[in-house]
């Protein structure tokens, strides 16, 4: 092909990159005028994908990590041959369209997570390869490599300077991720302008340092140059790899290329005319002439890539039919034969403790009762393991040396576990979990985020989840931080109060497909609950009335975690004084509110106006459980260092408490 050819090639990702943009009057052109060059030799040499099955297991992973500049992934799937047809490139950041302002997860489309938060996409990809490189060890056979593929990220310097790419980068160079391979588009300019004034790193000593083969002062703009690079990435097959791209912002635009005025706005029907001029590009908006599309046309190339791929995978098959039909489930998502049948038994199992146990203790419990029976899950902890019991009994560390291990030691890095293991469960064939105190769920709120916003089945071990911690003070114990993690969309949290609820929580967070879940569990020892049959069951509806009285009740508690055997004593000592109470626990108020009204009426009665919730943490969401004739019973400052059970007593969760609030609010109402 020649370097004139591939000119235009690349030329039609910039021409729809400003048509696009153009016509919605926002979005990002500069981005994928500059790293266009760079997709071309890319997607058209060396990535592996079949746009008429975008969901092949052994494709090569694409991350757009600065995700604003969604025009180059866009014009590259439909340029190729992906269901991604040019009415929606014209429809580009409009309501309903298949190409929002920033990569929206969309597989069968190409799109293979959602970028835009600038590092995360990066974390996404170093999750993807090594997910790449755990199912390769776990099924590739000599003679028989049916997982062997890439993954291919562009970033620029918003990605570098974000926080989470230290903390993913540093990790992937430990593990030696050598099929992962990222191209920096380093161009100088952000936002703001020229980075020099904010950004002066030594990319490449820097990445060296991480222990990252590095290719520096590459032309992004020399097909040749890019060429040679990437021979020389894909050539490292233990260290990850850096292309360092020296490329121009809106490169072709006359008068703006270079400048932050093509980073994040239109160029302008003026530039845009000039553009086209000074590319030779000569077609109307959002034509790309025949030539032009053959060239870029992966349908044909893709399916062949594929058919000898499954070709292999038969005689796979053939020489070992167990592995391939495990490597086949995992992929489809689907959980083992077995799986009802033991999670049933472990739970009945867990609903016989008695006596006083910590959840983070009954969470490991649960891993090591369930976790034999789900050999895709891939546990790990950010440097938190003694105290998260994230660890099972058959738990080993996954390290460069030995990439057999089902265990990652993140090191203290909470966003860059949480974003890998988004990158994990985007890869597929793997269910990942991550350990961390609740506390600080803060360093990885937007990756958690991130995974609900992409329906990921990524499971959160968050420990720690109240004063209840004690000593380590109010810098530890969280307060706000259930409460805000139930109202992000499509999360569902689980705050359990013995064996039984974790067991129930564990089992639907693995069963969960179209989204994440978080276990938010005590350091403290907290009392097993007795329960029927019925009850144990009712565990999976979220809320359930664990004990009731005789008689409509004239007063209901609601209460978590570790706040259930405070509620127990409390309607006990009610009962005593001739009082009808009923104890609701709610292990997942989003669990809860899902369920069907006539259940939720059955659980809280709208006759009963005395109601009364026990969180430790802040009250406001109970509010619209217990109504204006109810009171909240939690946490309105923050914490104190101390004994926890001094600590329960300063902030008023004693049974006595209850009780006096339940007296008062019956009086005020009788």
């Amino acid at each position: 092909m020649t370097t004139l050819h591939r000119r235009q090639l690349a030329n039609a990702i910039r021409a729809l990159a400003m048509d696009a943009v153009q016509k919605a009057n926002s979005g990002h052109p500069g981005m994928p005028m500059g790293m266009a060059d760079i997709a071309e030799v890319l997607w058209n040499d060396h990535h592996k994908h079949n746009p008429g099955n975008p969901t092949w297991a052994d494709r090569d992973r694409f991350v757009l990590s600065n995700g604003h500049g969604s025009m180059l992934l866009y014009a590259l799937l439909h340029l190729t041959g992906y269901p991604l047809p040019i009415e929606q490139l014209q429809a580009f950041r409009q309501l309903g369209s298949h190409t929002a302002g920033h990569p929206e997860h969309e597989p069968h489309l190409g799109i293979e997570t959602t970028t835009g938060p600038l590092g995360q996409g990066l974390a996404n990809a170093v999750g993807m390869a090594l997910a790449e490189k755990v199912l390769a060890n776990t099924f590739n056979r000599p003679g028989f490599e049916i997982v062997d593929h890439y993954t291919w990220v562009f970033l620029g310097d918003g990605c570098l300077m974000e926080g989470v790419s230290h903390e993913a980068c540093s990790l992937a160079g430990t593990l030696k991720l050598g099929k992962l391979i990222g191209f920096y588009d380093d161009n100088g300019i952000s936002i703001d302008g020229e980075v020099h004034g904010w950004f002066t790193d030594d990319t490449p000593k820097r990445f060296e340092a991480y222990g990252w083969h590095v290719v520096p002062n590459v032309d992004g703009h020399d097909p040749a140059a890019i060429e040679r690079a990437i021979a020389a990435a894909k050539a490292e097959k233990d260290r990850p790899s850096l292309i360092c791209c020296k490329t121009i912002i809106g490169w072709g635009a006359p008068n703006k290329q270079g400048t932050e005025a093509t980073h994040g706005a239109a160029l302008g029907v003026e530039e845009v005319a000039a553009t086209r001029k000074n590319l030779g590009w000569e077609h109307a908006p959002f034509v790309i002439p025949e030539d032009i599309r053959r060239g870029w046309d992966a349908r044909e190339r893709g399916q062949k890539a594929e058919d000898e791929w499954r070709a292999r995978f038969e005689q796979y098959r053939a020489k070992f039919p167990e592995l391939a039909a495990e490597f086949e489930r995992r992929m489809r998502g689907e959980l083992p034969d077995a799986w009802k049948t033991k999670s049933a038994e472990y739970l009945a199992q867990a609903a016989q403790a008695t006596g006083s146990l910590a959840t983070r203790q009954a969470s490991q419990q649960a891993l090591n009762g369930l976790g034999p029976h789900v050999p895709e899950l891939l546990g790990g902890s950010a440097d938190l393991t003694g105290s998260n019991n994230t660890n099972r009994k058959d738990s080993r560390p996954f390290t460069a040396e030995d990439p057999t291990g089902n265990y990652l030691h993140y090191g203290v890095r909470e966003f860059g576990m949480s974003a890998i293991m988004n990158g994990i469960a985007l890869h597929g064939g793997l269910i990942p979990y991550g350990g961390t105190f609740l506390v600080f769920s803060d360093y990885a709120r937007n990756a958690i985020r991130m995974a609900a916003l992409m329906k990921q089945r990524v499971i959160f071990v968050l420990t720690h989840d109240s004063i209840g911690l004690g000593e380590d003070g109010p810098t530890h114990q969280p307060v706000e931080h259930i409460p805000s993690l139930r109202i992000i969309p499509n999360m569902t949290v689980w705050r359990p109060c013995d064996a039984a609820e974790t067991a129930v929580a564990w089992i639907d967070a693995i069963e969960r497909r179209d989204g994440p879940s978080v276990l938010a569990l005590t350091r403290q020892g907290i009392p097993a609950q007795a329960r029927t049959p019925e009850q144990v069951e009712a565990i999976r509806r979220g809320g359930y009335v664990l004990k009731d009285c005789e008689g409509a009740p004239e007063a209901i508690l609601i209460a978590t975690g570790s706040e259930i055997g405070l509620a127990v004593e409390a309607a006990a000592a009610l009962e005593q004084q001739g009082r009808r109470v009923r104890v609701v626990s709610m292990p997942s108020t989003n669990v809860f509110d899902a369920q069907d009204a006539s259940y939720r009426e059955q659980v809280l009665p709208k006759a009963v106006a005395c109601r009364v919730a026990i969180e430790a943490a802040s009250p406001d969401m109970w509010w619209r459980y217990v109504g204006d004739r109810g009171a909240v019973i939690g946490m309105t400052s923050f914490g104190a260092s101390g004994v926890a059970k001094e600590l329960f007593k300063h902030f008023g969760f004693t049974a006595d408490n209850v009780v006096k609030t339940v007296e008062r609010l019956l009086q005020s109402a009788g």
